[in-house]
């Protein structure tokens, strides 16, 4: 494992990737890789957080993102502590506020949080002198996901992703997944793609630097790897999509879909899928579909946070 000493990070918090350098994210995403090198050992653990206090603050239902923040912070040797919304006191009326400070007075000192308002993140960063990790906010920003796409993605292409289009496919109105891969993306050199029905498109998404299409078949064309969204059952019931048969017949990826991309095209996802919808069974289970690299890329990333945030005033 190899851990430079040498480079100033000078961020208490990780709230998005926009406030991140593109030298912060190379350096963060070298790091991830020499942790990587622990997840592979028979003995996944190392003292580096030792005696340092994570919670795990998940208002918002979480599986992927909880567990490997959780897996995460056990094998850097911190002490890490869940809360949900059904075991706070946010369920009997306490305010986002109260529970912050009642949390700091336990002296953490890192609480990654997942919520559902946009903002969330922001608003204790703002308040408590903890470092806070955004586990993802509303519809805002997912910025550990985004990383983790991008780590994923350089196993596969190396560390320049310049010449390289990722395709993003789905809900991007209601994405915070999409909205941090496109700048991250951006940010590393690559170019960007976004398909969906205009009713799951942002009013204002011609002004984010991308191609937008309609036709899943055209935008699919060439390009060096497809991000397909999950599908929200609500959405449907809000109006904003035709019958589900018809959004799977016009939006799903299928191998004969994939067969446009370019010879090496890859597929990602950041779960949970919904098979037959979004993407096929054939895609899903293809070696060309990152999901379970992603899924790994999400505990070294995510201990190259906590290692980053957890030793900056060491």
């Amino acid at each position: 494992m190899n851990t430079d000493n040498r480079y100033l990070w000078n961020h208490k918090d990780l709230l998005d990737v926009s406030q991140l350098s593109k030298e912060d994210v190379h350096h963060l995403l070298n790091l991830a890789q020499s942790f990587q090198e622990i997840n592979n050992r028979p003995v996944k653990k190392v003292p580096t957080l030792k005696g340092k206090t994570i919670i795990l603050f998940f208002v918002e239902n979480s599986t992927r993102t909880k567990t490997s923040f959780d897996v995460a912070g056990k094998r850097l040797s911190a002490d890490t502590f869940s809360l949900g919304k059904s075991g706070s006191s946010i369920n009997k009326g306490e305010s986002l506020k109260d529970t912050a400070l009642t949390l700091q007075a336990m002296n953490p000192d890192i609480i990654v949080i997942r919520h559902s308002s946009s903002g969330a993140a922001q608003y204790l960063a703002d308040l408590l002198p903890c470092s806070i990790v955004n586990g993802g906010d509303g519809w805002h920003a997912h910025p550990t996901q985004a990383l983790l796409d991008s780590y994923a993605l350089r196993q596969v292409w190396g560390t320049d992703f310049s010449g390289k289009t990722l395709l993003i496919l789905g809900d991007i109105e209601h994405s915070r997944v999409a909205r941090s891969n496109i700048y991250l993306l951006h940010l590393l050199g690559a170019r960007v793609r976004l398909c969906a029905p205009r009713t799951l498109l942002p009013r204002h998404v011609t002004q984010w630097g991308c191609e937008v299409f309609s036709d899943l078949d055209e935008a699919v064309r060439g390009v060096d790897a497809v991000m397909c969204l999950r599908l929200q059952l609500e959405r449907q019931e809000a109006g904003l999509l035709p019958m589900l048969t018809e959004y799977s017949r016009r939006y799903c990826l299928t191998p004969e879909r994939l067969a446009k991309a370019a010879p090496d095209a890859c597929v990602l996802h950041p779960g949970p899928m919904n098979r037959g919808w979004e993407i096929s069974d054939e895609i899903a289970d293809d070696p060309r579909c990152l999901v379970l690299n992603q899924v790994s890329a999400g505990v070294a990333v995510r201990m190259a946070i906590l290692y980053l945030l957890g030793t900056r005033n060491d």
